[in-house]
């Protein structure tokens, strides 16, 4: 682009750095060590750190990150050159357990020096501020020292054409940089003595110190291209400064925001940004549950309010981290920091738990108004509501209706009227349960016992719901739907020749396919269905029998009170987990999500590149805690083994290394990989189990639905017919549910046409329309019928025919 009329001094410098474009850019760790933002709205700007250096800057929206790092290199030009990422050992700090404000304290192996650093965000305005400062006993050695700050933009989420230009404002040297429609400004309170921009890998700071510790370069601009950002800063006559990078729309929003943050002292930013984090009130203490003090139980409240985004209010993002992207280009420009509802929906629930229902209800209020008019939800999106991936996953529907009934019964609705927004989403389920193009782990359709709880448990909440509304035909269509799945549940997930264990044959799958056609088919018959994984490393095996694949998914159905957590079926389900997906780690068991899973580090340690091998997830750990915890035993070494698998700075990996070590490549026994960290999901997990097990049951419990299918024990005698899963065949004694989605009338009999009855269908809303034909004890011949359309005028054209078998004994 063209660089603007000139509004401040430009710094020509060595005129226009050479290299362009420069290396192909990539992300960087997302192994954080911390995450933070101010809790003011006002402070649009987020921050992740790790490896003792500030990573993924984000603005103005949560979604949006702006820089690729932010870190420090220090030469005495004359023996050694150390990049602070790579060459410190660095120790990290809360300078509040309330806060997100964070120390840093790296130093050298020989001793002779550390560089503090005390990172928060300006507590109003869209500025990153932090406290440097040099420590040594030796002042000779300490004067002879050079700090740089070095920055690599990768604005509006790319590394790829990005700019930048040294001005001068004030008499002050600052760096800009830009992509529209955004700008940074990076300055000091104390200014820079040099600055240069330049290409990354051909003329950027860090090679020039590198080739003879010394600065030799002052480019004045970079424009279009990967690029990085450096500034000197003279610390022989003062120990300490305040580095500021401002954003903006525009340069003059960002270098003035960036001037502003420092003409205030840090010391009265650090004090302002503690006090406002001191404001974010739990109601509910979880302390007595924990194993560690509640140190991790602070950390976790504050990472989930982190991850709300601040011009969408109520958006929370699965978490503020690339996985594996220091192998990821600008190809992958979504990473972790999308909208998943079910990921959104588990920190609502958690900050929930601990009494922060307001956020929850900005959480259901923000849903409602991304829902699209089908009552679905896109796969996951941007905090704007639009759409990344286009997968449609059941459980994203069901779950916000729990949320909404949660806070119903809560009282926390205020004056929002939810009942439009569940009415479309359970209708949504009705129109496409029980099958979901994509179970919980978003690759494979079919019958999840996972996504079939979500659905069961949803329904009913929605029942109630519509029947506290007057709407007493939408709320008996949505509780005889979820009886309906309720009572195939065997029949759909569970193998009776199993292969996974030698003493259980029959078992829970991950997932049933559809592909089989009948959903009446023998439970026996389930092993010919093949699901593929598409995870798999070149070479390996990537179609599985059903039968051959297990999940945890199961356990949902304990956890929403559809099964008991003695009930035969799930206890050898359980069995066959612990024989293939456990893994024992120095810090306690953890699980792997399915057998023959690959999305996960490699086997050699290398980074998941579109294939690798699953590793264990911390947060199945919280899964099977709250499954012993509804059993009746002690869930303290879960909870402390948790705990464990929790970094310095509290932050819990999607999944760890559960193999020996392999130094080579960083990954340790029990210790993060190179997944997502920290996931907001494994914080929501491990809040809402120290609330359980302080209530001493599972808080996500929904009492309605353990009270209808662990007592009460509905009748099921309704078999559901719908134009796009067209009955086979049905009981004699039980009663055919016709169900569409229009006003419709019912043509039929059961005596092939010698006589024939008609029937109007009722109409329940948008969930649909239904006519039921009651299929008498004795009879033996078919129901058949069709359907016209009344609004249309037409008839469907084409004669349906159920067969009608023995009675059930």
């Amino acid at each position: 682009m063209t660089v603007p009329a000139p509004e401040y001094l430009w710094l020509d410098g060595d005129g226009p750095a050479p290299g362009a474009p420069g290396m192909e850019p990539r992300w960087t760790s997302s192994r954080k060590d911390a995450v933070g933002t101010a809790y003011a709205a006002s402070s649009r700007v987020w921050y992740t750190l790790s490896h003792g250096i500030l990573n993924e800057i984000y603005y103005p929206t949560i979604d949006r990150p702006q820089v690729r790092d932010l870190g420090f290199l220090i030469t005495d030009g004359e023996t050694f050159f150390h990049e602070v990422k790579r060459d410190l050992e660095s120790t990290f700090e809360y300078i509040d357990l309330d806060a997100l404000a964070v120390r840093i304290t790296s130093r050298s192996r020989d001793g002779q020096y550390a560089l503090v650093q005390q990172v928060i965000s300006d507590p109003h305005y869209p500025v990153m501020l932090v406290q440097v400062r040099l420590e040594g006993d030796d002042e000779r050695f300490l004067n002879r020292l050079k700090v740089y700050a070095l920055l690599a933009p990768h604005m509006e989420g790319g590394g790829e054409g990005n700019s930048a230009r040294a001005v001068e404002v004030n008499g002050r040297r600052v760096l800009l940089a830009w992509k529209e429609p955004t700008s940074l400004a990076m300055g000091t309170d104390c200014g820079f003595t040099r600055v240069s921009c330049g290409y990354v890998g051909a003329s950027d700071g860090w090679k020039d110190l590198n080739d003879n510790l010394r600065m030799d370069w002052e480019y004045g601009q970079a424009l279009n291209g990967n690029i990085a950002l450096l500034g000197e800063v003279d610390v022989s006559h003062q120990r300490q400064f305040t580095l500021a990078v401002g954003f903006g729309r525009g340069h003059h929003a960002a270098i003035s925001s960036m001037m502003q943050a420092l003409a205030t002292p840090f010391e009265a930013h650090m004090e302002r940004f503690v006090e406002q984090w001191r404001r974010a009130k739990f109601p509910k203490d979880l302390t007595a549950a924990t194993g560690d003090g509640g140190f991790l139980m602070r950390i976790s409240r504050n990472v989930l309010l982190a991850h709300e985004d601040k011009t969408y209010p109520g958006a929370f993002i699965a978490s503020m981290s690339i996985p594996w992207g220091q192998s990821k280009g600008d190809d992958d420009l979504g990473g972790y920091h999308l909208v998943w509802t079910r990921d959104m929906v588990q920190s609502a629930t958690a900050l929930m738990a601990c009494g922060r229902t307001e956020t929850a209800l900005r959480a259901l209020v923000y849903l409602a108004t991304t829902q699209r008019p089908d009552g679905s939800f896109a796969q996951n999106f941007w905090v704007n509501g639009t759409p990344y991936w286009t997968g449609m996953q059941l459980d994203e529907v069901a779950s916000p209706i729990v949320l909404a009934w949660r806070l119903w019964k809560a009282g926390g609705l205020g004056d929002f009227d939810v009942f439009p927004f569940v009415e479309r989403a359970a209708g949504f389920l009705l129109r496409h349960a029980p099958v979901t193009q994509q179970e919980r782990w978003e690759e494979n359709a079919g019958y999840s016992p996972s996504t079939l709880a979500a659905v069961i448990a949803g329904l009913i909440c929605a029942s109630e719901m519509a029947q506290a509304r007057g709407a007493s035909e939408m709320a008996g269509l949505l509780a005889v739907f979820a009886d309906w799945i309720e009572s195939h549940l065997e029949d759909w997930t569970v193998t009776n020749d199993g292969v996974l264990h030698p003493e259980v044959k029959r078992h829970y799958m991950r997932i049933r396919p559809p592909q089989c056609g009948d959903p009446y088919a023998r439970p026996e018959d389930c092993g010919q269905n093949k699901i593929l994984i598409n995870n798999r490393g070149p070479g390996e095996q990537y179609e599985f029998e059903a039968r051959e694949v297990i999940d945890h998914g199961f356990l949902e159905l304990v956890r929403y009170g559809v099964r008991s957590p003695h009930d035969p079926l799930i206890v050898d389900s359980l069995k066959v987990v612990d024989a293939v997906l456990r893994s024992e780690t120095p810090f306690g068991p953890c699980w792997r999500r399915y057998n023959h899973d690959g999305y996960g580090q490699r086997h050699d340690g290398g980074p998941y590149m579109g294939w690798g091998q699953g590793r264990a997830w911390p947060l199945l750990l919280g899964e099977r805690a709250h499954y012993e915890l509804a059993a009746g035993r002690d869930v303290h070494p879960l909870i402390c083994a948790y705990e464990r698998f929790s970094s310095q700075g509290g932050m819990l990996p999607e999944q760890i290394w559960d193999e020996a070590d392999l130094p080579s490549q960083g990954m340790h026994w029990g210790k993060p990989t190179g997944a997502a960290m920290p996931l907001a999901w494994a914080h929501a997990e491990y809040l809402k189990l120290l609330r359980s097990a302080i209530d001493g049951r599972i808080f996500d419990c929904i009492p309605l639905v353990e009270e209808r299918y662990l007592r009460r024990h509905p009748k099921h005698d309704v078999e559901i017919f719908k134009l796009d899963r067209r009955l086979r065949s049905i009981a004699a004694g039980k009663t055919l549910r016709i169900l569409a989605f229009a006003r419709f009338r019912v043509v039929w009999t059961n005596d092939n046409w010698q006589t024939t009855n008609s029937l109007e269908a009722t109409h329940a809303g948008y969930p649909g329309c239904f006519a039921d034909i009651i299929v008498p004890p004795t009879q033996k011949a078919p129901v058949q019928f069709t359907l016209y359309w009344p609004t249309e005028e037409r008839w469907e054209g084409e004669n349906f025919s159920v067969l009608v078998e023995a009675a059930e004994p």
